[in-house]
């Protein structure tokens, strides 16, 4: 299957507004304030260290460390857990480590990525 080229928005989302959009709770690096313009869903780290991930936002429902460590190896630094998972100390160590944002929804994955493609954001493919 072929995938079409995705027009980029033309304006970045704020976390703020992700967080708002998501229904999300702001976990660590609120002060941050990085500029996401894609997201990319997946329980799957081995299919995050293939992206190409420039102003990517990260949304998953796996809540542990390695989850966290993929996005920093992949340059991701916004993570959005879905499905009310619960993010540990460590997780939160880590992120404040490398500067990154990590958030949580009580929504699934797919209704969190619905909320936010109708927002603006873009998907990687």
């Amino acid at each position: 299957m072929q995938h079409q080229p995705i027009p980029s928005m033309t304006q970045p989302m704020s976390i703020q507004e992700i967080a708002r959009v998501a229904g999300a709770q702001m976990l660590c690096g609120a002060h941050l304030n990085p500029a996401i313009v894609r997201a990319f869903a997946s329980d799957l780290m081995s299919d995050v260290l293939t992206l190409e991930t420039d102003q990517t936002l990260l949304i998953t429902g796996l809540a542990n460390v390695q989850a966290v460590r993929t996005a920093e190896m992949s340059d991701i630094s916004c993570i959005l857990f879905a499905r009310n998972k619960k993010v540990t100390e460590d997780m939160v160590h880590v992120a404040l480590e490398n500067d990154m944002v990590l958030m949580q929804t009580p929504h699934s994955v797919f209704y969190t990525s619905g909320l936010l493609y109708q927002a603006g954001i873009q998907p990687i493919f």
